[in-house]
């Protein structure tokens, strides 16, 4: 006769709640912050005479190359990518990553004339790699991008599970190549750290399934 077990039944595991999602109030904020944080990486760079990796890291190159603005520069080259996002990330995605990019391309332009930062070049590349990776956090966690890269990473981690960071650090490492002829060893050396902290940030606290408001 089998034995009859008189432990009590495994009580079953709870499922947590779904998160609710963001308001239009908190997107729109998110969108503000994260566009400010970029627009001071670039300024820190820019001041620095630096670059950075990504998009943004070409733009640098064009505006060192020709006539053409930072800003202005930063907000063309992400046009073609909209249609990737549109296809593959939708229409709300699509408008919040272009309502950043227009954002962060004004501020871009408009901060310079306002603000003088002086700081070791190692130093400011170092905050500036840490304020474009909590903007990068920002604005993914509210479905949103920097465009460009950004949207590409985006999309390869919904996709395929591929960590965000690790997908923007091969692309960072193509720009970072470019910045080498362009600026020269010593500031494509200094650029460098500031990619780093980019990507080390991305790493450590954008993972695919966490942190995801459905």
């Amino acid at each position: 006769m089998p034995a009859v077990s008189s432990a009590p039944p495994a009580a079953p595991t709870a499922v947590p709640p779904a998160a609710p999602p963001h308001s239009a109030a908190e997107d729109a904020a998110a969108l503000l912050v994260g566009s400010f944080l970029l627009a001071w990486a670039l300024l820190l760079l820019q001041q620095a005479d630096a670059v950075s990796g990504g998009l943004a890291g070409v733009a640098f190159l064009v505006a060192a190359l020709g006539p053409v603005p930072l800003g202005v520069a930063f907000f063309l080259i992400n046009l073609p990518f909209y249609g990737l996002a549109v296809r593959r990330l939708g229409w709300g995605f699509t408008l919040r990553t272009l309502a950043c990019v227009t954002l962060t391309s004004v501020l871009a332009e408009l901060l310079p004339q306002v603000v003088r930062v002086s700081m070791p070049l190692w130093l400011a590349t170092a905050f500036a790699g840490l304020s474009l990776g909590i903007g990068f956090l920002v604005l993914f966690r509210h479905r949103a991008s920097a465009g460009g890269f950004g949207i590409l990473a985006f999309h390869l981690q919904e996709r395929f599970g591929w960590r965000a960071g690790h997908v923007q650090m091969a692309f960072d490492a193509v720009v970072m190549v470019g910045a080498l002829f362009v600026v020269g060893p010593r500031l494509a050396a200094a650029s460098l750290l500031g990619v780093v902290v980019v990507n080390v940030v991305l790493a450590m606290n954008h993972r695919p399934g966490r942190y995801l408001v459905r």
